[in-house]
């Protein structure tokens, strides 16, 4: 039922490479091929050591907002504005995953079901998905693509990953009111922050931490060391 798809030039414009853009021949191709609308699929989180994996899937009633790109590649700005105008005129479905399920499963597992649940939870239905990155999810129920760089070449693909990023930084924002000291606010549960490595050394984990992810875990030894 699904179809990967490899990095290569868009069927329909074989003398052109889209990864260079960002627009609808990707989902409206998939649209011809499969009679119906066609949901896009992308995640946000997987590279932190706390907080959710969030995933979203969003089909386009009538023409899309412009400006869609990578959200990695927009201002805060600007994926807020689009996020409001991507929500308020197309159908959109939200799912994630949390810390413990993470454990439970692994990173890559659990960004897997988000994405299967956020499709299941959209109001309408597609006949087809397109999904950012490499991998499928084996549970979608229709057929699907996995195009690589989509959120940068499709359109529909990127909308899934503005509402998916934005929706997991206004989550991360609410827990820093829960868990204050680590800074969630300003790097949204990244290790890569010095603020959050520092807080992770001198407060340990919170509940909101990936224990499977080395660092936590490191961080989780070094504070039973202290206690014993």
């Amino acid at each position: 039922m699904a179809r990967r798809r490899s990095d290569s030039p868009d069927p329909l414009f074989p003398d052109l490479l889209p990864a260079a853009l960002c627009d609808r021949r990707l989902e409206l191709d998939a649209m011809h091929r499969h009679g119906g609308p066609v949901a896009g699929l992308d995640e946000a989180g997987r590279g932190p050591l706390a907080g959710p994996v969030v995933a979203a899937a969003v089909i386009f009633d009538g023409e899309p907002p412009k400006g869609l790109d990578d959200s990695k590649k927009l201002t805060a700005k600007a994926r807020a504005a689009l996020f409001e105008e991507i929500i308020a005129g197309h159908h959109v479905a939200v799912a994630c995953a949390c810390a413990v399920r993470i454990d439970e499963i692994n990173i890559l597992a659990a960004s897997m079901e988000a994405m299967e649940k956020a499709l299941a939870a959209l109001a309408a239905r597609p006949a087809a998905a397109l999904v950012d990155g490499n991998r499928l999810p084996a549970r979608l129920g229709i057929p699907a693509e996995a195009i690589v760089k989509g959120d940068s070449r499709s359109s529909v693909i990127a909308a899934a990953s503005i509402v998916a990023k934005v929706t997991r930084d206004r989550m991360m924002e609410k827990a820093a009111l829960a868990y204050p000291g680590y800074g969630f606010e300003s790097h949204k549960g990244y290790g890569s922050s010095k603020v959050h490595q520092e807080a992770l050394a001198e407060l340990g984990p919170c509940a909101l931490h990936r224990q499977s992810f080395a660092p936590v875990r490191a961080a989780l030894e070094r504070v039973s060391s202290r206690s014993g």
